[in-house]
């Protein structure tokens, strides 16, 4: 069943007032910091292959959607000025040869001052005249689009503008809650094709059907691994053939909603008891680190910690002995758990800000040994990220341990029994509360 989403638009809109009050407070600080007294954002523009009149698909520029529901409007501009009502050039083309988009309507256009143009010509028309106190945020390749702007995305006013985005809206996570129950809709469907013996490419097809997606409408590719490409963190090549016996399914795809993300990940046995069993530990240990999470929680506390976790998982499964401390300082853990704990979510799924250490853009560093985790800032209220512990069999880290004190650490029979499964990952979107955090996923599920 898909879900039509424009039924939840009227409860959408009553939030929506608030969201645009708060980025317009952002914008205020970020102006003044910048000593600009214009920001213009641009949306994007389209880009074709090289040597060739094909475009690329279109990615509209995340600054530009954090103020509108409009994931494919190319060559459109916002124009904030503090003490005034946000003007929108919306482009509306003429052209027979492409589709065009609908006229604004919707929840959302009461907020705007809207100018529809037909041209890119007819821009500077609507933008303020003295260029020389404006700032521009996007991608600008062509001069052209900038129209005399000089200031291109400074990074004084990006740097207030990410840290701040880590902090999201109650309309936006209003949008990423029903961006989960997309998600979760699509995982169910794929699950069923993955009982029912399809290929990679079968079951990728499932889930966009059931979250009513294009791969173009993705928040990001779907990685869609059957038995030992589950071991391919990014593993995206989709194969037409189903493999000879199954063993294992690792499903990491999510849905969107009006440009916010959902990034949701399961494993399955597909009749392997110790794999199944494997599986659910994993999943309770998932469940107690997302039981951990509340506010003023170090992030990269968090993550070390979850080796420790997930050293007791090893040994528990007969991966590995030893204690957690001694698996964590020989490596091992690293071995079986490379990336990071997780990340925040919103318009961007790997979104902005998460080394940020404040709004003047000094970073923190991830823990030493640990350089894969991109979200190190203490949680605050109303964050949203991922947890996502996850153990594989790659082949070329365990053989990093050879030779080294760790090597006596790994059952390696064990190993050999795990690698045709590929690994277990668990990923849940998680939106930390005032005294801990609301499981975005889970709650899903739970409701279908």
């Amino acid at each position: 069943m898909v879900t039509d989403y424009s039924d939840k638009n009227t409860a959408l809109g009553a939030l929506y007032p608030a969201h645009v009050d708060e980025l317009r407070a952002r914008h205020d600080h970020a102006l003044d910091n910048a000593g600009a007294s214009h920001v213009v954002i641009f949306s994007g523009c389209p880009k074709t292959v090289f040597l060739d009149d094909n475009p690329y698909p279109f990615k509209a520029n995340a600054h530009f959607l954090s103020w509108v529901p409009l994931t494919a409007l190319p060559l459109s501009y916002i124009v904030y000025t503090a003490g005034e009502a946000p003007r929108l050039i919306y482009y509306l083309p003429r052209d027979y040869w492409h589709s065009v988009p609908d006229q604004p309507a919707g929840y959302w256009p009461d907020q705007f001052d809207i100018r529809v143009v037909h041209s890119p010509e007819d821009v500077a028309k609507h933008l303020p005249n003295d260029r020389d106190k404006c700032i521009i945020i996007g991608e600008i390749d062509d001069d052209a689009h900038a129209f005399g702007i000089e200031r291109v995305n400074p990074t004084s006013a990006i740097n207030i503008l990410h840290f701040a985005r880590g902090i999201k809206t109650e309309y936006e996570i209003a949008c990423m809650r029903l961006a989960s129950q997309r998600g979760a809709l699509g995982h169910v469907a794929a699950e069923a094709a993955f009982r029912d013996g399809a290929p990679e490419f079968e079951i990728h097809r499932a889930f966009c059907k059931a979250v009513s997606h294009t791969d173009n409408e993705l928040p990001y590719g779907n990685i869609v691994a059957l038995n030992a490409h589950g071991a391919v963190l990014h593993y995206t090549e989709l194969e037409r053939q189903k493999p000879q016996h199954i063993h294992s399914f690792l499903l990491d795809a999510g849905a969107q909603v009006h440009g916010y993300a959902s990034d949701i990940t399961r494993t399955y046995s597909f009749n392997d008891v110790r794999f199944a069993e494997l599986v659910e530990r994993m999943n309770t240990a998932q469940l107690e680190i997302v039981a951990k999470i509340k506010p003023g929680v170090d992030y990269s506390e968090l993550h070390v910690e979850t080796h420790r976790m997930l050293a007791a998982v090893l040994v528990d499964a007969g991966l590995a002995t030893g204690d957690p401390d001694t698996l964590l300082t020989t490596g091992v853990t690293t071995a079986f758990f490379p990336h990071g704990l997780g990340h925040l979510l919103g318009i961007q799924v790997h979104d902005v800000g998460g080394f940020m250490e404040n709004e003047s853009g000094a970073t923190i560093d991830p823990p030493s040994g640990h350089p894969f985790l991109r979200l190190t800032r203490k949680l605050e209220e109303n964050m949203v990220l991922t947890i996502e512990p996850g153990i594989y069999v790659i082949d070329m880290l365990l053989e990093n341990l050879r030779g080294t004190d760790a090597e006596r650490h790994v059952v390696w029979n064990s190993v050999n029994w795990l690698r045709p499964f590929g690994g277990v990952r668990i990923e849940d979107d998680v939106r930390v509360s005032a005294t801990g955090c609301e499981n975005l996923t889970r709650d899903a599920f739970a409701a279908l």
